[in-house]
C-alpha cells in the first residue's frame, strides 16, 4: 500500500486524495460530454462538479460523523477536519441535492442533468474506489486464500486494527488478533472493475431512445446491485440481518431506480396514445 505517494516540499502528496481528485476530474469530463451530445451547454459541467465536490465530500463526512458518533463527541474537531472519514451514500445524497436545486434555478432540462451526471457518477465512483485501496483505509474485504488476496499492513487502518469490530474473525487468530500481513480480499478493486463495466455497460445504452431520467435510474439499480454484491465480501459492521449500512440503502434505492424506470415508460407511453 502507498496512503503518500510522494511529496511536494513539505507537503504530501496521498494516494486517496490523488485519486479522488481523478475521479472528480474523470466525471467532469463524461458529463461535458454528454451535456453537449444532448446539446446542452458542457460548461455547465464545471459547476457541478465544483458542487459535487463541496457538497459531496461534506455529505460523506457528515454521515461518516454520525456514523462514528461516540468518537465524534469526545474529539469533535479532531474528528471534523479529519481528512479521513467518509461515507459514499452521504455524499451522494447531499451532492445530487446541491445540484438539482443549481439545475432547478438556472432552469435547465432536469432529467437531461441527471442522465449526464450518471454516466460520470459511475466511473468516477470506480476511479475513487482505488483510492481506497492504495491508501489501504480500511475499505477492504475479509480474509481470503485466493490468488488476489492483499496485503494491507502499510495501509492506513491495517488488519490487527480494522478487523477489532469482527470479534469472531479476529478470535481466530492468536491472542484475537489478526495479523497485519494477512491477504484480504480488495474489495475497492473489485468496485473498482464493477464501476468500468457499469460505464461500459451504459455507454452503450445511453443512444437508445429512453425517456429523458431513465440512465439515472438505470444507475441508481446498476450501482446499487454492485454495492449490495461487495458488501458481503467488505469489513463493514452488519446492522440489520445481517446487512451492512451500504446494503440497507442500496435496497430502496435499487426499487426507486426500478420505480422511476417504469413511471418514465409509463409516461411515454401515455403521450404516444394521446398523440
Amino acid at each position: 500500500m502507498i496512503p503518500v505517494l510522494f511529496k511536494i516540499g513539505p507537503f504530501p502528496i496521498y494516494s486517496f486524495g490523488l485519486l479522488l481528485g481523478i475521479g472528480f476530474l474523470l466525471g467532469s469530463y463524461i458529463l461535458s460530454l454528454e451535456l453537449k451530445r444532448k446539446k446542452l451547454d458542457p460548461e455547465i459541467a464545471s459547476t457541478i462538479t465544483i458542487l459535487a465536490v463541496v457538497f459531496g465530500i461534506g455529505g460523506a463526512k457528515i454521515l461518516f460523523l454520525i456514523e462514528e458518533w461516540s468518537t465524534f463527541v469526545r474529539s469533535p474537531i479532531g474528528e471534523a477536519l479529519s481528512p479521513g472519514g467518509l461515507t459514499w451514500y452521504g455524499g451522494f445524497v447531499l451532492g445530487m441535492i446541491a445540484i438539482s436545486f443549481y439545475v432547478r434555478r438556472k432552469k435547465i432540462p432536469f432529467l437531461k442533468i441527471w442522465d449526464g451526471l450518471a454516466m460520470g457518477l459511475i466511473i468516477a465512483y470506480g476511479v475513487s474506489r482505488l483510492g481506497c485501496h492504495f491508501s489501504g483505509d480500511g475499505d477492504y474485504g475479509f480474509p481470503t486464500d485466493l490468488p488476489w488476496g492483499t496485503n494491507y499492513e502499510k495501509g492506513t487502518s491495517p488488519p490487527s486494527y480494522a478487523f477489532r469490530i469482527f470479534p469472531d474473525i479476529a478470535s481466530r487468530y492468536p491472542r484475537g488478533v489478526v495479523p497485519d500481513n494477512t491477504p484480504c480480499h480488495p474489495t475497492p478493486v473489485y468496485e473498482f472493475l464493477l464501476g468500468v463495466a457499469g460505464f461500459a455497460l451504459m455507454w452503450r445504452l445511453r443512444k437508445r431512445p429512453w425517456p429523458d431520467g431513465t440512465m439515472f435510474m438505470v444507475y441508481l439499480m446498476i450501482s446499487s446491485v454492485f454495492r449490495f454484491s461487495v458488501e458481503f465480501l467488505r469489513l463493514n459492521p452488519r446492522l440489520l440481518f445481517g446487512l451492512s449500512e451500504a446494503q440497507l440503502i442500496s435496497v430502496p434505492l435499487f426499487f426507486a431506480g426500478l420505480a422511476g424506470v417504469c413511471i418514465l415508460e409509463r409516461k411515454r407511453a401515455a403521450r404516444r396514445k394521446a398523440a
